[in-house]
């Protein structure tokens, strides 16, 4: 298990410096003029200049790279000149917003999408199977933006007026300040990612439960007398969730990256809508310092599933 571990680590350093190294060539090397770029539009020459000296665009490229490289390495992802700060500290004040939007979303979805394809697949054909189905494509044919906006509709704004102030609209109270508070301004939030999201994970449960169901060891498990309840629970389902666990570390991966519709829409100030703004004033270095988190992120989530697998599935063995 070790070896597999660092394996997989050590692959995941790789994709990262790959990434880094894209992310090098297209901001730095592309541009005809990146002091301009980053500068802005309405820089003066001087400040091009300092600029293109600050981040050492007139050396030699492999000298610009290895400074690149060195500043990456010490965490130093360069300087917000829209914000007048930080990279680091930007997306430090904002990393907790999306984190607390995305694993609590995790939950309401894996509860509610698990359990229904846990249950039409118990009853293939039934009525619970059937109205799983119909959830199924209602959730995969709404918009995020839509489930949101009915919910801030008829949760807030007609609750509001009928004197009922349950639903904050928009805004985020940290979890440290006031946890009441936190899980009432992101309640609307989660379940707008879980109604949408829900769906997918409510039809992989389902077929693949289906096909677990139909195994050797399955029967034989029936055979011996053992109850339903356990022998779908804890023989079935555990190795019926290998594609669940996929789909949750991409997923996981990408929301940790910024939700930025969600975000824009209850206006929660995460990396998504720090995403929206930075590219509406083309503010570079806030832009490559997102793409970096979220690349890391993608990675630490497919380790995590990586892992996963084989404490799910006792037919998947580290090699």
């Amino acid at each position: 298990m070790l070896r597999f571990f660092v394996r997989r680590l050590l692959l995941g350093v790789l994709v990262l410096w790959i990434t880094s190294g894209a992310v090098f060539v297209l901001f730095f090397v592309a541009p005809h003029d990146p002091a301009r770029l980053l500068a802005g539009k309405l820089a003066t020459p001087q400040t091009v200049a300092l600029v293109n000296h600050r981040l050492g665009l007139d050396r030699p490229l492999p000298d610009q790279y290895a400074s690149f490289m060195g500043r990456l390495l010490h965490g130093d992802l360069g300087y917000s000149y829209y914000n007048s700060a930080p990279v680091r500290s930007l997306l430090a004040s904002r990393l907790p917003v999306t984190a607390s939007l995305a694993l609590g979303a995790a939950v309401v979805w894996l509860v509610v999408g698990v359990g229904v394809g846990v249950a039409a697949a118990r009853r293939p054909r039934s009525l619970v199977d059937r109205g799983g189905t119909l959830l199924v494509l209602t959730g995969l044919s709404m918009p995020t933006f839509l489930v949101g906006l009915l919910l801030i509709y008829f949760l807030f704004f007609r609750l509001h007026l009928a004197g009922f102030g349950v639903f904050p609209a928009s805004g985020y109270v940290p979890l440290t300040q006031d946890p009441g508070g936190w899980a009432q301004h992101l309640l609307l939030p989660w379940i707008t990612l879980a109604t949408v999201t829900a769906a997918t994970y409510s039809r992989l449960t389902r077929s693949s439960l289906l096909e677990v169901l139909g195994e050797d060891y399955i029967r034989t498990a029936r055979a011996k007398g053992l109850a339903e309840g356990r022998v779908v629970y804890r023989h079935g389902l555990r190795s019926a969730l290998t594609p669940v666990v996929t789909q949750l570390g991409v997923d996981l991966g990408t929301l940790l990256g910024g939700v930025i519709v969600t975000e824009q829409v209850f206006g929660l100030p995460g990396l998504g809508q720090l995403a929206w703004q930075s590219v509406t004033t083309q503010d570079l270095p806030v832009i490559m310092g997102i793409v970096l988190v979220a690349s890391a992120f993608i990675v630490l989530a497919n380790l995590l599933v990586d892992l996963g697998y084989a404490l799910l599935d006792p037919r998947v063995r580290p090699s």
